[in-house]
């Protein structure tokens, strides 16, 4: 069988087209189709800085100027231009991750206590000194427990009182006056020299507020057979300076009723030094009793204070009575 001359002539002429395609550049190929690349941004390519150029870190990449970053100050390889705008959707977090458990807590309601199954009760008013360790965290400075009293004083639910008797209603303006308030200066125009007054307000100084006051009921629950403590109402104690600095006693700014304090509480996380993370509420703080204190009255014929009858070690003594009566009378209505 003869083979035309034609064949492997035009079999060598392909395999020379297909060698000189792999050597030579793309661009030197006659009538060569070039294909259309995607625009690389994944690997942004620095521009040589020009003239007119006033910055010469600038980026170029898929046709659109974005600004550079640095890896040490911006990780993750997001650019200025980028965070600024997600900067604008969502606000910035102050921790590792998101904090949903606290605006989702719920106050525990009281178990129903009827009249009929109260076999003992007695009613008790103590002092939390907050220069005692354990009540460091009332004093915490980015969130002392006076300010989250105030920030709750001013709901419209929280009923505030004159005295502990739940009587007189007070405002917050009420409160305001006894904080400093307002007061009014006689002020002189340096021009003029007229004179004018001039209404100013006056800062409350939070340190000022070292004792809380609480009023509770001791009672002994027969139907579930169990002593509980129900806390009535808390009243901030602020000592009271004249004009010479000199110390006239100590102030009850008002008494709020602890009921209504309670779903406000709830949602207030109290310092915990051991573990950031797990952190109890302020409601938490008074239920379970986290906190030191000393027994200033008792249920009396006379309605005294221990001071009216007992001073310095003993007005203590008297105080850790009263603590230890009310422990023995719980266990004292056992019968082993």
């Amino acid at each position: 069988m003869k083979i035309p001359i034609s064949v492997p002539i035009c079999s060598a002429i392909f395999l020379l087209a297909v060698l000189l395609m792999r050597v030579l550049p793309a661009s030197a190929q006659p009538n060569a189709i070039l294909p259309t690349a995607l625009p690389d941004t994944t690997r942004p390519r620095i521009a040589m800085p020009n003239s007119n150029d006033t910055n010469p870190f600038r980026v170029k990449g898929s046709g659109v100027q974005r600004e550079s970053y640095d890896e040490a100050h911006n990780p993750g390889g997001i650019s200025h231009a980028q965070g600024n705008a997600a900067a604008k959707l969502l606000p910035a977090l102050d921790g590792a991750y998101q904090k949903i458990a606290q605006t989702e807590r719920e106050i525990l309601a009281y178990p129903y206590l009827r009249e009929a199954d109260v076999f003992w009760q007695k009613r008790i008013w103590r002092v939390i000194d907050t220069q005692q360790k354990m009540n460091q965290t009332f004093t915490y400075p980015p969130q002392p427990f006076i300010g989250i009293l105030l920030d709750a004083a001013q709901k419209p639910n929280v009923r505030l009182y004159m005295n502990d008797d739940f009587k007189d209603l007070i405002t917050y303006a009420d409160v305001e006056q006894r904080m400093g308030g307002i007061d009014t200066i006689t002020v002189i125009d340096p021009v003029t020299y007229e004179e004018s007054t001039k209404v100013v307000k006056n800062d409350f100084d939070w340190t000022s507020v070292t004792r809380f006051r609480l009023k509770e009921d001791w009672v002994f629950d027969k139907q579930r057979s169990k002593m509980v403590v129900r806390i009535l109402g808390i009243a901030p104690i602020r000592e009271v300076y004249d004009d010479n600095d000199n110390y006239r006693g100590e102030q009850a700014m008002f008494w709020a009723y602890y009921p209504d304090l309670r779903p406000y509480l709830v949602k207030q996380e109290a310092f915990n030094p051991y573990n950031d993370s797990n952190r109890l509420t302020w409601d938490d703080i008074f239920e379970m009793r986290y906190f030191s204190s000393f027994i200033m009255k008792e249920s009396n014929m006379q309605d005294r204070r221990i001071q009216d009858y007992a001073t310095d070690r003993d007005a203590l003594l008297e105080s850790e009575r009263i603590k230890l009566q009310l422990l023995e009378k719980d266990e004292n209505l056992w019968q082993y």
